[in-house]
């Protein structure tokens, strides 16, 4: 498997490449120049296949003849070491719950997956890796876990000052080690301009061996479809499901219509978003207009210009008409989500997470419409990383997973920055200078 720039201005690459350069050199995202079919019989009969098999299937394709079978069946297993169960919320929704890896998050899925890759490629090589990751919120801490202390690897973190709920900022600021927080005085729309500015900075790539672990990066991006794979193997449903997917930098949603593409039954997908609703105004007018971000309760979606969208657009090849066929979109406020986060825990027993009540609001919606339909929102962080705001709309505290007890009793270790691409420019080159 090959991956070209949708920039068109780069080389085509393999996965491993791909990989370590995590965005072309043109400045373009990386895509596969083919997407696989999976063979339909193997589709029905996922209920009867291990996870792992399923992984592993779903990823050789993409992954090529850079990592040994043995290899990757191993960091496939690794990668899925935990549950991911799908829960009945009621009898139209029912929910996959994302968050019960080490960082109690969707991305632990993609991160781990890309550790791993990733450390394999570096022990390749003998120069010292750099990964650099934005974050508004889920995606530092999964990063952060992943790579601690991989070998020949530093991770430099970039999250918005102030716009991150307390517990993310303690998952992505106590390792220490390897791992360098920095929190930037601006939006998460800033932290991920400086770092696609650092992939195009000549000086920096000459002196350091820079990739980033965003989802910008088809190895954090595309293990995202497992579980799209896994939610169908325990779907009670002769009919397939509708996705909802709370949706940031649209990633995990574009991962979802790859899974599609390559043969899951699907109905529908909607991308759920709050406030940050630039796909939304997208879908409804065929005009893309990137927005300032705004902050809301749902931190992890505030994207006023997410990356993966065009990879969307390349799915459909470019064609809006057939995407909106397959993609829908819904814009909650904060308010609802703080009225569904009660109202479904106080009626159905459930609690929801901000994300996941965004989720629950767009598929609700959609099913309004269509009350024959049954559909998936996919819980993609604890409510317990969203305490502040979730404890006060129950009345009661969320018991504290055992995962992230001794997290919030750790020392905080971050750097401030100032929102200019000079000052993190000066930091990169001191640890460039210090590898030498």
């Amino acid at each position: 498997m090959n991956y070209y720039s949708l920039n068109q201005q780069s080389p085509i690459t393999d996965f491993r490449n791909a990989t370590i350069l995590g965005q072309a050199p043109d400045g373009g995202l990386y895509f596969p120049e083919t997407v696989p079919v999976l063979n339909r019989e193997w589709i029905r009969n996922l209920k009867n296949i291990s996870r792992e098999a399923i992984a592993y299937e779903v990823i050789r394709p993409y992954v090529g003849d850079t990592i040994p079978e043995d290899k990757l069946r191993t960091i496939v297993q690794e990668t899925i070491d935990f549950p991911i169960p799908l829960k009945k919320i009621n009898d139209s929704i029912y929910s996959l719950e994302l968050f019960h890896g080490p960082t109690l998050a969707f991305k632990d899925i993609g991160a781990r997956f890309m550790s791993r890759c990733l450390g394999y490629f570096a022990r390749e090589g003998s120069r010292r890796v750099t990964v650099l990751v934005a974050t508004s919120g889920d995606t530092g801490g999964a990063v952060a876990s992943g790579f601690h202390n991989v070998e020949g690897v530093d991770v430099v973190i970039l999250y918005p000052s102030g716009k991150v709920s307390s517990v993310q900022e303690k998952q992505l600021t106590t390792f220490g080690d390897n791992i360098h927080a920095l929190e930037v005085e601006g939006n998460f729309d800033d932290c991920q301009k400086m770092v696609k500015q650092v992939f195009t900075d000549k000086e920096l790539t000459s002196k350091m061996f820079l990739t980033s672990a965003n989802s910008i990066n088809v190895a954090r991006w595309l293990p995202q479809q497992f579980y799209y794979f896994f939610a169908l193997q325990q779907w009670p449903f002769a009919e397939a499901p509708v996705f909802s997917v709370p949706s940031g930098n649209f990633g995990n949603i574009c991962a979802g219509l790859m899974a599609w593409k390559s043969g899951l039954p699907v109905k529908h997908f909607i991308a759920a978003c709050n406030a940050n609703d630039v796909v939304v105004k997208f879908l409804e007018t065929d005009h893309y207009t990137p927005q300032k971000a705004v902050p809301t309760i749902s931190n992890a979606m505030d994207v006023g210009n997410p990356s993966n969208f065009i990879r969307i657009l390349e799915i459909f090849n470019r064609q809006s008409g057939e995407m909106k066929k397959v993609l829908s979109a819904n814009t909650t406020t904060d308010d609802r989500t703080k009225a569904l986060i009660k109202e479904v825990y106080k009626k159905n027993h459930y609690l929801l997470d901000p994300h996941g009540a965004v989720g629950f609001d767009a598929l609700d919606h959609y099913l309004q419409k269509y009350p024959n339909d049954k559909g998936i929102v996919l819980e993609t962080a604890h409510p317990i990383k969203f305490l502040d705001v979730v404890e006060p709309l129950i009345g009661e505290n969320i018991p504290i997973p055992a995962a992230i007890a001794d997290t919030l009793n750790k020392e905080q270790k971050a750097t401030v920055l100032k929102n200019e691409y000079s000052v993190l420019k000066s930091y990169l080159l001191k640890i460039a200078n210090s590898n030498l």
